[in-house]
């Protein structure tokens, strides 16, 4: 049996503007309304009846909307802050020993792939668990298209006698020329990033090459009950937390530096199958079809007398002329104008942009929260306007501000306002108003998402002016006993 293991990190640099730091890549809607995530749970959905997903804490709502509807009896585990994949996948090979299943098959994916043949893939897994279950860590190599400078490469080596490929060598990211001879040579493959293991095979090799992290991260682990076993079929989605101070002091290293690089029992399996790991806008574009001057449109973009250039604009008309090897991403609130020759430089960009707290460089202007979502269309002095949405049966904490007041007008679906000793519906087109230090909470009774413009006014308008005093997602609350006089900042908004 074997389950699957999402690697859910990322920062969200390389598709700046439309990935971000709080919304980074695997979350985007990039291939026909789809994520890259909800892609990859859908693409390994088959292979096995139980799932784990390792993921931020900073993410852990979006990855709770993703995980509707793919097997019940899910695990998550929220890292606290980011460690590489090292410490990601030696978390997962540790809860499915707290599982009972210390010899568990597991299959780690990345979310941020994109593999449109699942049956291919399924099959390319297949063939590599006989050298899983007689204990090497087999890897999945890429046939290569062309002499990348983006991916590592794998060396193939001699045929073993369970069927795989024995690795030679791994090969980090070459300069032009040495990837150019790396495919005259023959006998290399793309080093995709997913590998298939026992859990006690890849600890084995954790305490051989990387005995540090596999012990940090086993400290940071919560203590598993006495009589611990593994997630019933049709259980909820199990939330695993390491704590913090301990999963800070875990160094942070790739998988492969860590062991593969190291260890002596690895084996590849090749897969001919189309895949890119969506990794830059030049990935991006090539998922769309070009035109007969190769250009490529995605939403309201228009081209004329322009040449390869691509166009991402979801949002307003945005026209290329006489443009050339361009690449053009609108967002909201961020346009990006690149040399298709530039786009690894995004991440440098983006560096820049937040040493100079540009707000952009990690946020979008459109933010999700655990109940829905909310937009900020404009800003001034003293005031700010923002659409919000709140899912059905979904609430905001109960909360006041010091220092601003909100105007509050329904446009679609009911809202039950606490104001407050106050409780109260309003209907489309109605509107409420809440003074400065007001307790009060919005809630979504109905079965329709609820949209609202919200207004703000006062002396500052900043996220962190708020108190909680009731939450259903686990942020922090003030206590009741708090006076309405004492400042409280909290982290979160709403």
């Amino acid at each position: 049996m074997i389950t699957p293991v999402i690697l859910c990190g990322g920062s969200g640099t390389r598709l700046w503007p439309l990935s971000r730091k709080s919304f980074p890549k695997q979350f985007v809607p990039l291939i026909e309304g789809k994520s890259l995530l909800q892609l990859t749970l859908q693409r390994v959905g088959s292979l096995g009846p139980q799932l784990m997903v390792v993921a931020s804490e900073g993410h852990r709502f979006m990855v709770a909307d993703a995980l509707q509807g793919v097997p019940a009896g899910t695990q998550a585990i929220l890292e606290p802050t980011s460690r590489n994949t090292a410490a990601a996948m030696a978390l997962a090979a540790l809860q499915a020993t707290d599982n009972g299943q210390p010899d568990a098959l597991l299959l780690f994916c990345p979310a941020d792939q994109h593999i449109p043949d699942t049956a291919a893939f399924a099959r390319a897994v297949q063939e590599g668990v006989p050298s899983a279950e007689g204990g090497a860590i087999v890897t999945f190599g890429i046939v290569p298209s062309f002499p990348s400078t983006a991916y590592g490469y794998i060396q193939q080596g001699p045929l073993r006698p369970d069927g795989a490929l024995q690795v030679q060598r791994f090969i980090e990211k070459p300069q032009a020329e040495a990837a150019q001879s790396l495919l005259l040579g023959g006998g290399v493959l793309w080093n995709a990033g997913i590998f298939l293991c026992r859990a006690s095979v890849l600890l084995q090799a954790l305490e051989r090459h990387a005995p540090d992290i596999v012990a940090s991260c086993r400290k940071a682990l919560p203590a598993p009950p006495a009589a611990m076993s593994p997630p019933a079929p049709g259980a909820a989605p199990q939330w695993i937390t390491p704590t913090a101070p301990e999963f800070a002091a875990c160094r942070s290293q790739s998988i492969d530096y860590a062991v593969m690089e190291h260890h002596d029992n690895v084996a590849v399996v090749p897969f001919p199958g189309a895949w890119s790991d969506v990794g830059s806008w030049n990935a991006v574009a090539d998922l769309s079809p070009a035109d007969a001057d190769g250009n490529r449109v995605q939403g309201q973009g228009m081209t004329h007398l322009a040449r390869n250039t691509f166009i991402h604009a979801p949002h307003r008309p945005v026209v290329a002329l006489g443009t050339q090897d361009l690449l053009i991403i609108d967002t909201p609130d961020a346009l990006l104008v690149a040399h298709k020759d530039c786009v690894e430089q995004v991440k440098d960009i983006v560096t820049r942009l937040q040493d100079q707290q540009c707000a952009e460089a990690l946020t979008h202007r459109k933010v999700a929260r655990p109940w829905g979502w909310y937009d900020s269309i404009d800003l001034g002095e003293r005031f700010q306007v923002k659409r919000i949405g709140v899912k059905p049966g979904a609430s905001l904490s109960l909360q006041m501000h010091h220092h601003r007041a909100e105007h509050w007008v329904v446009v679609k679906g009911t809202a039950e306002v606490t104001r407050g000793k106050d409780t109260f519906l309003l209907s489309e087109n109605q509107s409420t108003y809440i003074p400065v230090g007001e307790l009060h909470r919005l809630h979504n009774p109905g079965r329709m998402e609820l949209e609202m413009i919200e207004v703000q006014s006062g002396s500052y308008l900043g996220e962190d002016d708020i108190v909680r005093f009731e939450d259903t997602y686990g942020r922090a609350t003030a206590t009741r006993a708090t006076p309405p006089d004492t400042p409280v900042r909290a982290a979160l908004s709403r």
